[in-house]
């Protein structure tokens, strides 16, 4: 494996996108070339002049534009589709995740020990800011229903850090438009055959609240619950 690509959704965060992309650019990637793909979900502040300075100082950086709110997960639609690396990862365009865990995410993978890891923010309280109770609780709940379905043994199956190689990704394909892209591309990935051997590892995690920009909510969480159910008994 040669290249990682690192797709980034953004919808309206200026105030952190510069700073992401620059942690994300000075990651290291054990020895991988990485290329940035920012999807820009048609923001209504500078996020888009942001991502297009970005791309004119870093030949890595590519930018994509939807003219159209269409949310996360058709942002991840089209990066997933411009992605050329190996390796694939999101990362969110806010501070929650922290690129310097991108080693600790591949190593697992590039050792052959994995074919998917997932970044977890309940493995490690020590690493994890304490998360609102109710989030918490909702994901533990949404992981459990998914791991009941699927047959893994995740425990955060809402993390935003999904490394995924480019050969999997290819065989599903993404219907859902928002945040229901968690629970389905999982599912998706999980009833595959062969069966893709899934790991989680620790990553930090800070979060914020919704006066900092916060997006998902509780229908969001309802939809979840219909992805799990959909994508792993209607197939």
């Amino acid at each position: 494996m040669k290249k990682l690509s690192v797709v980034i959704p953004c919808f309206n965060e200026a105030k952190t996108l510069s700073h992401v992309v620059h942690k994300v650019a000075a990651a290291k990637t054990c020895g991988l070339v990485m290329e940035i793909v920012i999807v820009d979900d048609c923001s209504s502040d500078e996020s888009l002049t942001i991502a297009d300075g970005l791309a004119a100082s870093d030949p890595r950086i590519q930018v994509f534009h939807h003219p159209i709110n269409k949310g996360k997960g058709a942002a991840l639609r089209t990066g997933f589709a411009a992605a050329t690396g190996e390796l694939v990862i999101v990362q969110d365009a806010d501070l929650e995740y922290d690129p310097d865990d991108f080693e600790k995410l591949l190593e697992p993978i590039l050792t052959g020990t994995a074919d998917i890891v997932y970044g977890s923010r309940f493995l490690d309280r020590g690493a994890t800011e304490a998360h609102f109770l109710i989030h918490g609780l909702a994901n533990r709940f949404l992981t459990g229903l998914s791991n009941l379905l699927t047959g893994l043994k995740l425990t955060d199956m809402e993390t935003c850090y999904k490394l995924i190689p480019k050969t999997l990704l290819d065989q599903v394909t993404i219907t859902e438009n928002r945040f229901g892209i968690e629970p389905e591309v999982t599912a998706k990935l999980a009833h595959l055959s062969p069966k893709p051997r899934f790991l989680d590892v620790a990553v930090s995690y800070t979060n914020r609240s919704y006066e900092d920009g916060k997006k998902i909510g509780w229908k969001d969480g309802l939809s979840a619950i219909r992805c799990i159910f959909k994508f792993n008994l209607l197939r």
